[in-house]
């Protein structure tokens, strides 16, 4: 990007089918409050062209020139909005959602892995391939009733409510028979027709309201005719949405929340989330909030440090989960790396904490996650050697104050 476009401010596109659709339109009325020069474009308009040591992109048939893109990109052409976004984030363009956080958001299987591994709670689900394991997997998730569900839908599409085995085979057979993927879901009655949607731009949520369904119908989604109305959101539901959209590499993100007996649930995270509701409901200016985060956090990209390490031969990034590796609970981290000139721990992931640079003689936990860098070949060597002989040791005794961090 030039330097001019800099003088004159951030050069925003707004990938977007529609001009007229309400959160575009808002989109750019909010831009242009701002004084930025916004332009929507049709995302299937793109050509990219990779060159031997160069890409390139155009729009139309003309060259691009912008700095920032907020992609709304509709499930319906997901696969070349993406392709489209990962091209622009190779030529060093900022995108408010990366193309493999919305793959990640709309794959509901993946997007569960993840926030599961994450210790992001979410309803139990069981993903079905056969329609012999039916009665498995509605014990699996507590009983009748179950939502069936496609693992790639939007607006409520795709999500039913069976009450009897007979009802969820069949239509499990039916979905599976067209090439569906199935997930079968725990179906929390105390939240019946009834979620959150937790807007979260950046690292906080902006703006909340609660969906309610009409009628019989369960699904609350705004697009399916359902109520929406304000609330106060608790902070432990704020909390676990940003937690969730972050996980899943969306810095804008509408996270819907289920309100369960133990706590919130997170049900869905939407990458491209309809303001219309939200704003009306909750009276935020969503998005004024979403181009004012745009201009703060253009100049900076998140970097994958495995992505970034990947470039020099031989080097990356290793996790251990110690879950996994008995052995090593109870040990330190020096320990583990006994020998090592440096130690190669950059993080450690404990509960819902991230401790940066941790001391060598922090003890090892069952549930904590070491996070290394460096040479793979001797990180790897070096880890089974410990995962070999080191005999795994009591996690209950004495430790230091660091140890206990």
């Amino acid at each position: 990007m030039s330097e001019s476009g800099r003088d004159g401010g951030v050069r925003l596109a707004v990938l977007s089918r529609g001009a007229r659709l309400y959160s575009t339109r808002r989109l750019v009325e909010e831009a242009r409050k701002r004084g930025l020069d916004v332009n929507v474009l049709d995302p299937m308009s793109f050509s990219l062209f990779v060159d031997d040591g160069s890409i390139d992109i155009m729009h139309e048939g003309k060259p691009i020139g912008f700095d920032a893109v907020i992609p709304r990109i509709g499930h319906s052409i997901t696969r070349h909005g993406v392709a489209v976004l990962r091209h622009l984030e190779q030529m060093g363009i900022w995108t408010a959602n990366t193309g493999q956080g919305i793959l990640q958001s709309r794959d509901k299987l993946h997007a569960s892995q993840l926030l599961a591994r994450n210790r992001i709670p979410v309803p139990r689900t069981v993903y079905v391939r056969d329609t012999a394991d039916v009665e498995q997997a509605i014990a699996s998730v507590g009983g009748l009733p179950v939502v069936v569900k496609v693992t790639e839908g939007t607006q409520g599409q795709g999500v039913f409510l069976r009450h009897t085995h007979q009802e969820t085979r069949n239509l499990v057979q039916g979905l599976l028979h067209t090439g569906k993927a199935v997930l079968v879901q725990e179906y929390i009655v105390e939240s019946h027709g009834t979620d959150i949607r937790a807007l979260v731009v950046g690292d906080r949520v902006v703006a909340s309201m609660r969906r309610r369904a009409r009628g019989r119908e369960f699904r609350s989604n705004f697009h399916l005719n359902g109520t929406v109305e304000p609330v106060e959101l608790d902070p432990a539901y704020e909390e676990v949405a940003c937690r969730a959209a972050r996980i899943l590499g969306l810095r804008i993100a509408g996270v819907d929340l289920l309100e369960s007996d133990d706590g919130p649930l997170v049900l869905e995270v939407n990458s491209s989330p309809g303001l219309e509701g939200i704003e009306k409901a909750s009276g935020v200016n969503v998005a004024g909030a979403i181009v004012d985060f745009v201009i703060s956090d253009t100049d900076f990209s998140d970097v994958g440090l495995d992505q970034l390490l990947r470039t020099i031969p031989g080097e990356g990034v290793l996790s251990i989960q110690l879950l996994q590796h008995p052995n090593l609970i109870g040990m330190s981290i020096g320990e583990v790396f006994h020998g090592s000139p440096n130690t190669p721990v950059f993080a450690l992931s404990r509960g819902d904490r991230l401790m940066w640079n941790p001391e060598s003689s922090i003890q090892l936990r069952f549930d904590d996650v070491l996070i290394c860098y460096g040479e793979l070949e001797s990180l790897r060597a070096t880890l089974r050697k410990a995962m070999s002989t080191s005999p795994q040791r009591p996690i209950d005794g004495p430790a230091s104050e660091e140890s206990n961090a």
